[in-house]
């Protein structure tokens, strides 16, 4: 018998598991004290990811709050995820990667346009992505705000500015989230091929939760 590698350490009964396809959106809600652990199953794929609260999701994900209380622009493990309330929504319990992105945002239909030309103007995008999600819940492109990259580099360069590099993660390697409230995740698995977040190469990722 195999022992699936991605469950061994896994403490709690696995209530959800799902293989989120290249490109493909994802919403899922999970509860306190639930942990969500992502995977990355063929490296360097970027997990666009918001949050909010199921109570009420007027309160959601604040890249500012989070930045802000911890004093460090990058996620890492420990980091506490807040609201624009300034409450804890979850927490990164472990990652196998050093880091992970917070400002670098999503992509769009217009940004693919603006930065690699007309020609992309079809092509998916993350924002569509949390779009098409967010909508079977009457969440509005109102109600996107600055999300989560999970998996991808996006260094501060010595100018200021920001990059976006070939990523640091690898086949295999997680992030786990403890929800500290009941929330609503929506993630993008990042569709988009003209920089190195995806390796030019989208690729499944999987979403396991355990109670």
């Amino acid at each position: 018998m195999t022992t699936d590698p991605y469950l061994a350490d896994l403490s709690g009964a696995v209530v959800h598991d799902e293989t989120v396809p290249a490109r493909g959106p994802w919403l899922h809600h999970i509860k306190a004290g639930e942990t969500l652990r992502i995977v990355d199953l063929e490296g360097n794929q970027a997990v666009d990811f918001l949050l909010y609260s199921e109570a009420d999701d007027a309160e959601r994900y604040s890249a500012q709050d989070t930045v802000s209380a911890q004093g460090n622009l990058f996620l890492r493990e420990g980091t506490v995820l807040r609201s624009n309330e300034g409450n804890p929504m979850m927490t990164i319990a472990g990652t196998s990667v050093a880091y992970h992105d917070t400002i670098g945002g999503a992509c769009s239909c217009e940004s693919n346009t603006l930065r690699y030309g007309h020609h992309t103007k079809a092509q998916h995008a993350c924002v569509e992505n949390f779009l098409n999600a967010n909508l079977t819940e009457g969440r509005t492109k109102r109600d996107i705000v600055s999300n989560i990259n999970f998996f991808m580099n996006v260094p501060v360069e010595a100018d200021g500015s920001l990059g976006i590099v070939d990523g640091i993660s690898a086949p295999g390697l997680t992030v786990d989230l403890k929800a500290d409230m009941d929330v609503i995740v929506v993630v993008s698995n990042c569709p988009q091929i003209n920089n190195p977040c995806n390796g030019f190469n989208p690729s499944p990722v999987r979403m396991i939760v355990t109670a």
